[in-house]
Protein backbone atom coordinates (compact mmCIF):
# COMPACT_ATOMS: atom_id res chain seq x y z
CA UNK A 1 0.00 0.00 0.00
CA UNK A 2 0.90 3.59 -0.40
CA UNK A 3 0.03 6.65 0.62
CA UNK A 4 -0.91 9.34 -2.21
CA UNK A 5 -2.41 12.92 -1.19
CA UNK A 6 -4.71 13.80 -3.50
CA UNK A 7 -4.22 17.34 -4.31
CA UNK A 8 -3.80 19.52 -7.27
CA UNK A 9 -1.77 22.10 -5.48
CA UNK A 10 0.73 19.56 -4.12
CA UNK A 11 0.69 18.26 -7.91
CA UNK A 12 0.30 14.35 -6.36
CA UNK A 13 -3.10 14.27 -7.76
CA UNK A 14 -3.88 12.75 -11.57
CA UNK A 15 -6.91 13.55 -13.09
CA UNK A 16 -7.80 9.82 -12.48
CA UNK A 17 -7.98 10.41 -8.66
CA UNK A 18 -11.22 12.05 -8.99
CA UNK A 19 -13.26 9.57 -11.18
CA UNK A 20 -11.78 6.89 -9.08
CA UNK A 21 -12.77 8.75 -5.75
CA UNK A 22 -16.47 8.74 -7.61
CA UNK A 23 -16.41 5.54 -8.23
CA UNK A 24 -15.32 4.37 -4.77
CA UNK A 25 -18.55 6.56 -3.51
CA UNK A 26 -20.66 5.23 -6.05
CA UNK A 27 -19.80 1.75 -5.10
CA UNK A 28 -19.61 1.77 -1.40
CA UNK A 29 -21.43 4.44 -0.01
CA UNK A 30 -24.94 3.65 -0.60
CA UNK A 31 -24.52 0.01 0.37
CA UNK A 32 -23.42 1.12 3.44
CA UNK A 33 -26.18 3.93 4.36
CA UNK A 34 -29.42 2.26 2.66
CA UNK A 35 -29.72 -0.32 5.65
CA UNK A 36 -29.01 2.54 8.22
CA UNK A 37 -30.81 6.01 6.87
CA UNK A 38 -32.82 4.20 4.09
CA UNK A 39 -32.13 4.22 0.13
CA UNK A 40 -33.82 7.39 -0.44
CA UNK A 41 -31.42 9.63 1.60
CA UNK A 42 -28.31 6.77 0.90
CA UNK A 43 -29.01 7.69 -2.62
CA UNK A 44 -28.72 11.76 -1.81
CA UNK A 45 -25.39 11.27 -0.17
CA UNK A 46 -23.98 9.92 -3.16
CA UNK A 47 -25.69 12.95 -5.47
CA UNK A 48 -24.55 15.47 -3.46
CA UNK A 49 -21.27 14.19 -1.76
CA UNK A 50 -19.59 11.88 -4.50
CA UNK A 51 -20.30 14.18 -7.79
CA UNK A 52 -17.41 14.69 -9.72
CA UNK A 53 -17.90 18.66 -8.89
CA UNK A 54 -17.99 18.22 -5.47
CA UNK A 55 -15.17 15.85 -4.88
CA UNK A 56 -12.86 17.64 -8.19
CA UNK A 57 -13.03 21.10 -5.69
CA UNK A 58 -12.38 19.39 -2.29
CA UNK A 59 -9.12 17.51 -4.32
CA UNK A 60 -8.43 20.86 -6.01
CA UNK A 61 -8.48 22.55 -2.27
CA UNK A 62 -6.18 20.05 -1.04
CA UNK A 63 -8.72 18.17 1.01
CA UNK A 64 -9.06 14.48 0.60
CA UNK A 65 -6.89 11.99 0.98
CA UNK A 66 -6.86 8.56 -0.60
CA UNK A 67 -5.57 5.05 0.40
CA UNK A 68 -4.58 3.03 -2.36
CA UNK A 69 -3.75 -1.18 -2.73
CA UNK A 70 -3.20 -2.27 -6.60
CA UNK A 71 -3.86 0.73 -7.80
CA UNK A 72 -7.57 0.85 -6.62
CA UNK A 73 -8.65 3.66 -4.18
CA UNK A 74 -9.86 1.48 -1.03
CA UNK A 75 -10.04 4.39 1.76
CA UNK A 76 -11.22 7.94 0.77
CA UNK A 77 -10.91 10.89 3.74
CA UNK A 78 -12.01 14.61 3.27
CA UNK A 79 -11.57 17.73 5.76
CA UNK A 80 -12.86 20.84 5.29
CA UNK A 81 -14.52 24.07 7.48
CA UNK A 82 -17.53 24.72 9.52
CA UNK A 83 -16.82 28.03 10.02
CA UNK A 84 -13.81 28.30 12.46
CA UNK A 85 -13.53 24.74 12.96
CA UNK A 86 -12.03 21.90 11.21
CA UNK A 87 -14.29 19.30 10.32
CA UNK A 88 -13.82 16.08 9.18
CA UNK A 89 -16.54 15.10 6.69
CA UNK A 90 -15.62 11.97 4.87
CA UNK A 91 -13.50 8.95 6.32
CA UNK A 92 -14.53 5.64 4.40
CA UNK A 93 -12.88 2.35 3.94
CA UNK A 94 -13.66 -0.67 1.17
CA UNK A 95 -15.30 -3.06 3.15
CA UNK A 96 -12.82 -5.40 2.70
CA UNK A 97 -10.02 -3.57 3.82
CA UNK A 98 -11.88 -2.64 7.20
CA UNK A 99 -9.85 -3.92 10.68
CA UNK A 100 -6.69 -3.19 9.56
CA UNK A 101 -5.70 0.46 10.63
CA UNK A 102 -6.48 2.20 7.74
CA UNK A 103 -8.94 4.51 9.44
CA UNK A 104 -6.80 5.39 12.15
CA UNK A 105 -4.20 6.35 9.13
CA UNK A 106 -6.30 7.95 7.05
CA UNK A 107 -7.51 10.40 10.12
CA UNK A 108 -3.31 10.69 10.94
CA UNK A 109 -3.45 12.14 7.58
CA UNK A 110 -5.66 14.33 7.70
CA UNK A 111 -4.70 15.50 11.08
CA UNK A 112 -1.01 16.22 9.41
CA UNK A 113 -2.70 18.94 7.17
CA UNK A 114 -3.89 21.33 9.36
CA UNK A 115 -2.60 24.26 10.50
CA UNK A 116 0.08 24.30 13.12
CA UNK A 117 -2.45 26.20 15.54
CA UNK A 118 -5.44 23.88 15.20
CA UNK A 119 -7.12 22.81 18.61
CA UNK A 120 -9.77 20.99 17.80
CA UNK A 121 -10.93 18.34 15.41
CA UNK A 122 -14.51 17.77 14.62
CA UNK A 123 -16.31 14.85 13.35
CA UNK A 124 -19.72 14.03 12.57
CA UNK A 125 -22.18 11.39 11.37
CA UNK A 126 -25.68 10.14 11.06
CA UNK A 127 -27.09 8.72 14.32
CA UNK A 128 -27.82 6.02 12.63
CA UNK A 129 -23.99 5.04 11.68
CA UNK A 130 -23.20 3.07 15.15
CA UNK A 131 -20.22 2.07 13.45
CA UNK A 132 -18.67 5.28 12.76
CA UNK A 133 -19.55 6.29 16.40
CA UNK A 134 -17.87 3.85 17.80
CA UNK A 135 -14.92 3.85 15.73
CA UNK A 136 -14.93 7.67 16.44
CA UNK A 137 -15.24 6.94 20.11
CA UNK A 138 -11.90 4.62 19.81
CA UNK A 139 -10.36 7.38 18.38
CA UNK A 140 -10.57 10.15 20.99
CA UNK A 141 -14.21 12.07 19.55
CA UNK A 142 -16.71 12.95 22.02
CA UNK A 143 -20.41 13.34 21.74
CA UNK A 144 -20.56 17.63 21.49
CA UNK A 145 -23.88 17.83 20.27
CA UNK A 146 -26.94 15.53 18.39
CA UNK A 147 -28.39 18.08 15.82
CA UNK A 148 -31.85 16.62 14.95
CA UNK A 149 -32.84 15.80 10.92
CA UNK A 150 -35.23 18.41 9.67
CA UNK A 151 -36.97 15.35 8.00
CA UNK A 152 -37.80 13.88 11.93
CA UNK A 153 -35.89 10.84 10.79
CA UNK A 154 -34.12 10.16 13.93
CA UNK A 155 -31.71 8.18 12.28
CA UNK A 156 -30.62 11.25 10.01
CA UNK A 157 -29.93 13.13 12.90
CA UNK A 158 -26.20 14.49 12.77
CA UNK A 159 -23.63 13.52 16.11
CA UNK A 160 -20.84 16.30 16.11
CA UNK A 161 -18.07 14.68 18.29
CA UNK A 162 -14.85 16.78 19.16
CA UNK A 163 -11.54 15.39 19.93
CA UNK A 164 -8.71 18.19 21.17
CA UNK A 165 -5.48 18.18 19.42
CA UNK A 166 -1.70 18.70 20.76
CA UNK A 167 -0.31 21.83 19.60
CA UNK A 168 1.50 21.83 16.19
CA UNK A 169 -1.45 20.20 15.08
CA UNK A 170 -0.58 17.27 16.14
CA UNK A 171 -2.67 14.44 17.65
CA UNK A 172 -3.82 14.26 21.31
CA UNK A 173 -2.56 11.23 23.02
CA UNK A 174 -4.82 9.73 25.11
Amino acid sequence: MRWRRASNRSGDARQGDVVAICRFGEAHIRPHYAPLIGTAAADEQVRRWWNKTHVDAAVAGGLVVIEETDGQVVGVGQRGRRGANHVVYKLYLHPRHRGRRLGPRLLDVLIGQLPADAERLYIEHFVGNERAGAFYEREGFTVERIESSPTGDPALGVVWRARPLAAGGQEFRR
